[in-house]
């Protein structure tokens, strides 16, 4: 289960970062090349670049390879460290369930606009959010499962 939801956010994540490649490399030799701006290309690259971020938020923490200091975990015994992740997790659960309403209330509140670049509602890139959220939250709950099933509890330590 984590694997593959760790293997679908890297293909999202990467997706993500290939769009803003392709659009900004297309607009980029339009404008130059050809002298023909593309008028939507910063807008679709922007909101490429933040549903990018909400994909890579949740994989690098799920990967354990999120910012954090350690000079307090590093000074305390391995059972106290491990009960700091455990709060740690619990802390990433919470604020997903809270990234998650708070987006999805953004969304709804201000979501009809239009984009003025493409002319798209702004639904559809204002639900980043919302899926950063579940994805946040989702990644916290394996966490969560693999701190029960870690043989550090079962030793006792």
């Amino acid at each position: 289960m984590k694997r593959f939801y760790k293997k679908t956010l890297a293909i999202l994540t990467g997706t993500s970062l290939f769009v803003i490649f392709a659009v900004v490399l297309v607009s980029s030799l339009s404008r130059y090349l050809l002298n023909s701006p593309i008028q939507w290309s910063e807008e679709v690259a922007k909101y490429a670049m933040i549903y990018g971020t909400m994909f890579g938020m949740a994989l690098c923490y799920l990967e354990g390879l999120h910012i954090r200091f350690t000079f307090l975990e590093d000074m305390v015994p391995e059972k106290i460290r491990h009960l700091l992740h455990f709060v740690s997790d619990i802390i990433a659960l919470v604020s997903g369930v809270v990234i998650t309403y708070s987006g999805y209330l953004f969304m709804m509140k201000r979501g009809a606009i239009q984009a003025p670049g493409t002319g798209i509602q702004m639904y559809y890139f204002q639900v980043a959010m919302v899926i950063g959220g579940v994805c946040l939250t989702v990644a916290a709950a394996i966490r969560l499962v693999e701190y029960f099933q870690s043989p550090t509890l079962e030793k006792g330590q």
